[in-house]
C-alpha cells in the first residue's frame, strides 16, 4: 500500500475569500441605504455582497433582521428584477440548502435535467452529499434518494442513488495491484463481453477513492491501448454514459470539467442563466481562479470576456465581481 500524492482537493485557488475585516452591522447599515427612498444603489449591493462569503452574507442577514426587523432577502427581491435578482438571492442562500433546492428544480415539472443531478452528485465529497440530502430532507421533506428514483432510471438511476449514498471511499490510499484486477474487471464488463455488465462501472466508478481511480485509468490504457473516456464511450449512451464520463473527468481535472460546464451555460444560443448563476456561486469559493486559467487556456477568451459578451447591466456586474474582475 502506498500513499498517493493526488488530491483534487488541494492546490484550489477561489476568487471570493472572507473579507478579513468584517462587520456584519455596518454591512447591514450600507444595504439599508441603498434600499431606502427612492431608486436603489445596486452598485453598493454588489460592492457588499460579492466580496463576502456565503457564511458572511448569511450574519449580515441576522444583523439586517436585528437591526431593522426586515428580512434581507425580501427587501433585496423587491428592489432587484431579472437574473441579477436571482444572483443575488443564490449569493444570500445558505450553499446546502441552494444545492438542495438545484436538485429539486432539476428533477420537479416536466422532464428531468440531469446535467444538475452529474453536476452536483458526481463531483462532491462524502460529508457534501450528506449534508445536500438533510437539507433536502429538512425543505421537501422527503428523501433525496427517493425523488433521484422516481425521476431516473435504469443505470443511470443506479448510478444516481450509488452517489446519493455517499460512501466513497476517501481514505487516497493507492493499490497498484487492485487497480490492475480493477482495470481487468473493467475490460471484462466492457470490450470483452457482448452487451456491458453496468454494474462493475458502477461498482467501481462510484466506491473507489480518487487517487486509486486515476490509477485504475492508467492501468485500463497500458491494459487495452485506449483511454478508459474512449471506453465509456462505446459502452454506454445518453444520461448514464454523461454521469460516468462525469465522474472520470471530475477527477482527473476538476477545473478543466466546471470550465466546460460554464462554457456549456453560455455558449450557443442564448444563456442557460441558472446554470451560469449556480456554477458562479457555488465554485467563487472553491476553485473559481483555477476553472478561469482552465477556461482559458480551452477556449482561448477569458471567462470575463465570454461574461461580458453574454450578460449585461448590474447582473454582469455582480458575475464579474464574483470572479474577481470587477
Amino acid at each position: 500500500m502506498s500513499h498517493s500524492g493526488y488530491n483534487p482537493y488541494q492546490q484550489r485557488t477561489p476568487t471570493v475569500v472572507p473579507a478579513s475585516s468584517f462587520n456584519p452591522r455596518a454591512d447591514a447599515e450600507v444595504l439599508r441605504k441603498a434600499m431606502k427612498g427612492f431608486g436603489t444603489d445596486e452598485k453598493a449591493i454588489i460592492n457588499v455582497l460579492s466580496k463576502r462569503s456565503n457564511a458572511q452574507r448569511l450574519q449580515i442577514a441576522v444583523e439586517f433582521k436585528t437591526l431593522y426587523g426586515k428580512d434581507l432577502i425580501k427587501d433585496l427581491k423587491s428592489e432587484l428584477s431579472g437574473n441579477f435578482e436571482n444572483l443575488v438571492v443564490a449569493m444570500m442562500t445558505p450553499l446546502p440548502e441552494f444545492y438542495a433546492k438545484e436538485l429539486h428544480d432539476a428533477m420537479s415539472g416536466l422532464g428531468t435535467d440531469e446535467d444538475v443531478l452529474i453536476e452536483v452528485l458526481c463531483t462532491m465529497s462524502n460529508n457534501e452529499i450528506r449534508v445536500i440530502r438533510q437539507a433536502y430532507h429538512s425543505i421537501y421533506y422527503r428523501p433525496l434518494e427517493e425523488d433521484l428514483k422516481g425521476d431516473t432510471s435504469g443505470t443511470f438511476k443506479r448510478l444516481m442513488v450509488s452517489l446519493c449514498n455517499a460512501n466513497r471511499d476517501e481514505s487516497m490510499m493507492t493499490d497498484i495491484h487492485q487497480a490492475q484486477a480493477d482495470a481487468q474487471s473493467l475490460l471484462t464488463a466492457g470490450e470483452l463481453r457482448l452487451g456491458t455488465d453496468e454494474s462493475t462501472f458502477n461498482m467501481i466508478l462510484c466506491q473507489r477513492n480518487y487517487a486509486q481511480l486515476q490509477l485504475i485509468f492508467q492501468q485500463y490504457a497500458q491494459i487495452c491501448g485506449h483511454d478508459i473516456e474512449e471506453a465509456i464511450k462505446s459502452e454506454f449512451s445518453g444520461n448514464s454514459e454523461d454521469g460516468f464520463l462525469g465522474i472520470v473527468r471530475s477527477i482527473r481535472d476538476r477545473p478543466g470539467f466546471f470550465a466546460k460546464q460554464l462554457h456549456n451555460s453560455i455558449s450557443g444560443m442564448g444563456t442557460n442563466d441558472q446554470q451560469l448563476i449556480r456554477l458562479m456561486v457555488t465554485r467563487c469559493e472553491i476553485d473559481m481562479a483555477d476553472i478561469k486559467r482552465a477556461y482559458e487556456s480551452k477556449y482561448g477568451e477569458s471567462l470575463k470576456e465570454a461574461i461580458k459578451d453574454d450578460c449585461s447591466g448590474d447582473y454582469e456586474k455582480c458575475l464579474l465581481a464574483l470572479i474577481g474582475e470587477y
